[in-house]
């Protein structure tokens, strides 16, 4: 099978590579980027292994998060996707779409313009009626990607991730 790519004006979209594996990592320990994603920054080990599972999504023909490139440098700058929600709640069964990158590409319209073309990608590949995203209250950054993509704040769309403890500050998601 073909490595699946999307292009976009300044960026590819594709399947992991294991050169991606180190930046990923250190993407996944550093304290900003994962500051409103969890109780805690991710092991190599755990890195990898949500890897993997995007992978094996990608090869099932499921939507996935992509490895997300620099087009003109080839840096690995992030990943970026649609994927299936793997927990219950009241959206739920649902489509996700979320994006994680590195520091140094924050502010300059890499998540909106990835975003798009995701959403863009996974409505034309997979039959999607809608897709969801979430955050916590805090997490303003990733709000304003959301709006830029056209996407709406439910009313009532407030829940606690249930794969984080009630007493977490990160628990509460909009």
């Amino acid at each position: 099978m073909a490595e699946f790519q999307v292009k976009t004006d300044r960026l590819l979209l594709r399947g992991w590579r294991d050169s991606d594996r180190a930046s990923f990592a250190a993407l996944n320990r550093d304290p900003v980027v994962m500051e409103f994603l969890g109780s805690k920054m991710m092991t190599r080990t755990d890195s990898d292994a949500a890897i993997d599972r995007q992978i094996r999504a990608m090869k099932s023909g499921e939507p996935a998060f992509w490895a997300v490139e620099h087009y003109d440098s080839q840096d690995f700058i992030g990943c970026i996707g649609v994927k299936r929600v793997r927990f219950k709640s009241h959206f739920t069964p649902a489509y996700e779409i979320g994006w994680r990158l590195a520091q140094n590409y924050w502010g300059k319209g890499y998540a909106t313009e990835a975003a798009r073309a995701s959403l863009k990608t996974a409505f034309k590949n997979w039959d999607m009626n809608e897709v969801y995203s979430f955050t916590v209250p805090a997490n303003i950054r990733s709000q304003a990607v959301m709006r830029k993509i056209g996407m709406q704040q439910l009313v009532n769309g407030s829940f606690n991730h249930p794969k984080l403890p009630l007493d977490n500050p990160l628990s509460k998601h909009i």
